[in-house]
């Protein structure tokens, strides 16, 4: 089969637009042609009749002189003559290409021999004293005719000319006019139907998933703008049916955070009666453990200081779960980044698998102006990530912080993951992108990092190697106040 090439709607319309100023040149061009020279034909319409006025006086003294034998009326046909030879030569030169000038050179021939005529006859007029030669007679009378014909012939030629220029040009007009139906008839429909019905259909399909209807437009295969803008429509309605799934999951996160912070709170009373208990049990045994043996009474005592410190643990936890899911506003304070960071190391401790170790070392007198809450979910969601990017092949998570130059803290949570390959790290802080599997994560994580970063007029930036690990280098303001 016979490739046959697909030009875009821009290119079709480029090209009809050019073809329509081509034909309306062309035609353009033909009528200013045709009108200059219809023009020229009238101009030289009116020279010629000026030129058949001025032979028709030359018969008219010719006649005279034959009737009358007068000389003055010779006088007035030779003036005659020499008027008719300089308006001839007046139009010779624009006469060259156009119908007429073969009937105008027989004319000039024509009148040439008239005028030789009429000369020789003045030259024996008076001086023979016979009568005029019926033979120059003839001639001369033979001649005049011709000459009143073809001055007659000329000016019924040029006529005849311009009234078939006004025809073609009306011709032309009509044709103009067909072709620009034709070519009108033809664009209309192809934009109505090019771009008016995939608009129709774009518009309908918006409104469809404003109703929550995502199913894609049926592609028709055109190979031009309105193929790509549907296949571009189709992937962002994909796109925008993923991200409300990952919305959805989202929302599903908050409400296991409002559950989260009610269970929380639902523990602290058992908490605290266990607590209770277990201080009771140790003063009222206290007495009763001495008369113990060594081992049962140190056994027995050391089972329940256990048992009072994971309680304190527990509380502990439950008390940063409980500070970690209240909403609140966005409120800097001065405080310890050390404090922060084991806060978020003993929150995630239990989500730490077996071989993984998460290493600090920030000053102990280092103070930031933070939101402790909002920082401590920085920190969270970098340890999660890097502890995901490990997995349960062992490694190391080490979070760093120091001065540089006196004005801001760099502070950097590194580790020996997988790391990420150099055509994701472009888009890692992007809303809803992530790395991970279907169902491991939302893509929020490090988005809700850079907006937290950014709130606290501070720089977060990333560095990885694939097979290597991943640094994240956060830039913060120094605050030497706690």
């Amino acid at each position: 089969m016979k490739w046959i090439p697909h030009f875009s709607i821009r290119r079709k319309v480029q090209i009809g637009l050019t073809l329509i100023v081509g034909i309306m040149a062309v035609i353009g061009y033909i009528s200013f042609n045709s009108l200059r020279e219809a023009e020229l034909k009238q101009h030289l319409t009116v020279i010629a009749d000026d030129l058949s006025n001025l032979i028709l006086e030359i018969r008219r003294y010719e006649k005279n002189y034959l009737l009358y034998g007068s000389p003055a009326d010779l006088d007035e046909n030779l003036k005659y003559i020499q008027q008719s030879i300089e308006v001839y030569q007046k139009i010779a030169p624009d006469v060259k290409k156009l119908r007429a000038a073969p009937l105008l050179t027989d004319l000039e021939h024509t009148l040439l021999a008239y005028r030789q005529q009429i000369e020789t006859l003045k030259s024996t007029d008076g001086k023979t004293g016979i009568p005029i030669d019926p033979v120059i007679e003839e001639n001369l009378r033979g001649l005049g005719k011709n000459l009143v014909d073809l001055s007659s012939e000329i000016v019924s030629c040029e006529r005849d000319q311009i009234l078939l220029i006004i025809r073609n040009l009306k011709t032309q007009l009509i044709s103009s006019l067909g072709i620009f139906i034709f070519l009108g008839a033809f664009l209309i429909p192809f934009f109505a139907f090019k771009i008016l019905r995939s608009l129709s259909i774009i518009q309908q399909t918006t409104l469809r998933i404003a109703k929550g209807d995502f199913r894609p437009i049926a592609v028709e295969d055109t190979h031009d703008e309105t193929q790509w803008v549907i296949e571009a429509f189709n992937r962002m309605v994909a796109e925008l049916e993923h991200r409300q799934d990952q919305l959805l999951q989202a929302k599903k996160l908050s409400s296991l955070g409002t559950l989260t912070s009610g269970i929380a709170h639902q523990l602290n009373n058992p908490l605290n009666n266990i607590s209770t208990s277990c201080q009771i049990l140790l003063e009222d045994l206290d007495p009763h453990i001495q008369s113990l043996d060594t081992d049962s009474g140190a056994m027995l005592s050391r089972m329940l200081r256990n048992i009072e410190q994971e309680v304190y643990r527990a509380r502990d936890i439950v008390k940063g779960l409980l500070e970690f899911s209240r909403e609140r506003e966005f409120c800097l304070s001065s405080s310890k980044l050390r404090k922060v960071v084991i806060r978020s190391i003993e929150l995630i401790s239990s989500q730490v698998p077996p071989g993984v170790q998460i290493l600090h070392d920030i000053p102990d007198d280092l103070c930031l102006n933070i939101d402790t809450q909002r920082m401590q979910q920085v920190f969270l969601n970098l340890i999660e990530n890097s502890l995901h990017a490990i997995g349960n092949g062992g490694g190391q998570i080490r979070i760093d912080a120091k001065i540089v130059s006196g004005q801001e803290v760099v502070i950097t949570v590194e580790d020996t993951g997988e790391g990420i390959a150099p055509d994701e790290l472009a888009r890692i802080f992007d809303p809803f992108y992530t790395t991970k599997e279907v169902g491991s994560g939302t893509g929020l994580g490090l988005s809700i990092v850079y907006g937290i970063i950014q709130k606290h007029n501070g720089l977060i930036e990333v560095e990885s190697k694939k097979n290597e690990g991943t640094r994240f280098i956060i830039r913060l303001p120094l605050e030497r106040v706690c």
